[in-house]
């Protein structure tokens, strides 16, 4: 049975959600105290890029940038493969960090791809999680 795209895309959005919420299960007085780690705490920026890329990009695009992630089969157009060099002579450093900021659909892409406005204040995260799109073509 094929679905329909806006159906795959919203299942693909809720088995998200419910990945990146089915992590650690906090006690009420943690969640009343709940702070966000610094980046030192967590190891640095690159620390948390590596999370937030793990959990968030990874589904789509691959642990290996490749897009080709578990979730790549449901999606059309399929997830950028990172790998290609082509590709990244094309755009630009702000383009990338947009696209992780704001959403596919900032950039002209699919509008599948969601934002993470949660990073916007979090400028040494998205630096390193640009590097990380970048690396992945070396």
């Amino acid at each position: 049975m094929r679905l329909r795209p806006y159906f795959q895309s919203l299942l693909l959005l809720v088995a998200i959600g419910l990945a990146a919420c089915s992590s650690k299960k906090e006690s009420p007085a943690e969640s009343s105290k709940a702070v966000a780690p610094s980046p030192s705490a967590k190891g640095g920026a690159q620390a948390e890029a590596d999370e937030v890329f793990n959990m968030r990009c990874a589904p789509c695009h691959g642990s290996d940038g490749s897009g080709s992630g578990p979730a790549a089969a449901a999606l059309q157009p399929k997830p950028r493969d990172f790998r290609d060099k082509a590709w990244q002579s094309t755009v630009t450093d702000e383009q990338v960090e947009k696209a992780i900021k704001e959403g596919g659909a900032a950039v002209g892409k699919s509008p599948a791809m969601p934002a993470s406005p949660d990073l916007a204040a979090k400028p040494e995260v998205i630096s390193a999680l640009r590097d990380k799109v970048r690396g992945f073509a070396r």
